[in-house]
């Protein structure tokens, strides 16, 4: 009996100590693919991924506003951070999806949208997480006949982006932009990736 009783008590005190449970833990990963809405539209749709913010990374300026980042000069990356339950889909699992919904080996641009802001770029939390992206990266560059040329940096800062940017894709899913380039990349993303459909 008492033993039973310092089995609870032990457990209790483990679930109360993480926050009131064993399996609140979410990570979260910072990708820039090209715009935004477009990463963010896929990664809300992967199933285990709880929430994605549009924003900015990678630049020198704080606080940075979406026209500051668009001249250029801030040196901010548009990104997404993506918070995931990893005992759903792993870090590894959302590299996957990343690598085949953009392309990586055109410098500094994705399609018609050009410029530094729209590079392609994995931003790691910790040595774990650069570690897997660069493993992930030689695996896909198989896949690729140009070379990959995603930067891998560390995250200093992410700054949310402007509200109106926030779920764009699904408040405005008949605006051109979002019928021309985000529609067709969330159509290849449930074409490809069906398991991981939400």
């Amino acid at each position: 009996m008492i033993k039973k009783i310092l089995i609870v008590a032990i457990a209790t005190a483990l679930f109360a100590g993480n926050g009131g449970s064993m399996k609140d833990k979410k990570e979260s990963a910072v990708f820039g693919g090209g715009c935004f809405w477009c990463l963010e539209a896929v990664f809300e749709d992967v199933r285990g991924v709880e929430d994605v913010v549009s924003g900015y990374a990678g630049g020198s300026v704080e606080n940075p506003t979406y026209e500051q980042v668009c001249r250029g000069r801030t040196g901010h990356a548009e990104v997404v951070r993506i918070t995931y339950d990893p005992e759903v889909v792993t870090y590894e699992d959302l590299l996957e999806i990343f690598w085949k919904i953009h392309d990586p080996t055109t410098l500094n641009r994705q399609g018609a949208d050009v410029g530094t802001q729209y590079r392609s770029v994995i931003f790691y939390e910790n040595e774990s997480q650069r570690e897997l992206a660069r493993k992930s990266m030689e695996k896909a560059q198989k896949h690729f006949l140009d070379p990959i040329v995603t930067e891998i940096s560390p995250l200093k800062k992410f700054w949310p982006a402007e509200e109106y940017h926030q779920d764009y894709f699904r408040r405005n899913p008949y605006q051109g932009y979002c019928q021309a380039v985000v529609a067709p990349k969330v159509e290849k993303f449930k074409k490809e990736f069906k398991g991981w459909v939400k």
